[in-house]
């Protein structure tokens, strides 16, 4: 019988698996391309985070995927690391400023024709008068709203997690019973790409719905 590994696997972050291609890889073959030919429509829920143990799914970056469709196939678990509480105030700076870069980023596609007709045309000053507004407004829209919640930060100073992962990635499920199992696996070798150098095998699954 065939079976799908766990391909992918950093430790203090995630465990990723469900890559086809996996079956029966040998040890030298790059994997983590794998999938069916479609994607699932991204289902990004802020009461769902990246808090230990936590299952998402896997999908391809925002240049080439920017309404972040998730992969039909592949997922990880997040692990991550548990923070102290001046960790998560610059954390939440941190993710502070990447809420408004992608907030300003939503609203340069909006005036992507006109951008571009401003640089046709080699209108700088235009451009440049157009940065600012487009910054403000950014900033404007994002200012004062919580990043993280409290059950995040709770969560997140107790049993830990991957906040940055946060609002990026869709959350649908999460390990309640063998954490010491992904525990074991998140601290195995790895091979250049992050291959386990043994191959840990997924012997099967149970999809259950409550």
């Amino acid at each position: 019988m065939e079976h799908i590994f766990v391909h992918r696997v950093i430790q203090n972050f995630m465990i990723q698996g469900g890559d086809p291609n996996s079956r029966n890889a040998s040890p030298t073959q790059m994997l983590g391309t794998g999938g069916p030919d479609y994607t699932i429509e991204a289902e990004i829920i802020p009461s769902l985070f990246h808090k230990r143990g936590a299952l998402a799914a896997a999908r391809q970056g925002d240049e080439v995927n920017p309404e972040r469709r998730s992969s039909g196939s592949q997922f990880y678990i997040a692990w991550g690391q548990i923070y102290t509480d001046n960790q998560m105030n610059q954390m939440e700076k941190q993710l502070q400023m990447m809420a408004e870069q992608q907030c300003f980023q939503r609203l340069a596609n909006e005036r992507k024709a006109e951008i571009m007709d401003m640089r046709r045309n080699r209108d700088r000053e235009g451009l440049m008068a157009l940065q600012e507004e487009l910054t403000t407004m950014a900033k404007s829209e994002t200012k004062n709203k919580s990043v993280l919640s409290k059950e995040q930060r709770e969560a997140y100073t107790t049993i830990g997690g991957v906040p940055h992962l946060d609002g990026q990635y869709t959350v649908f499920g999460e390990v309640t019973e063998g954490l010491d199992i992904v525990e074991k696996i998140q601290q195995c070798k790895t091979r250049p790409g992050d291959r386990p150098e043994e191959d840990i095998k997924i012997l099967s699954t149970t999809i259950t719905e409550e």
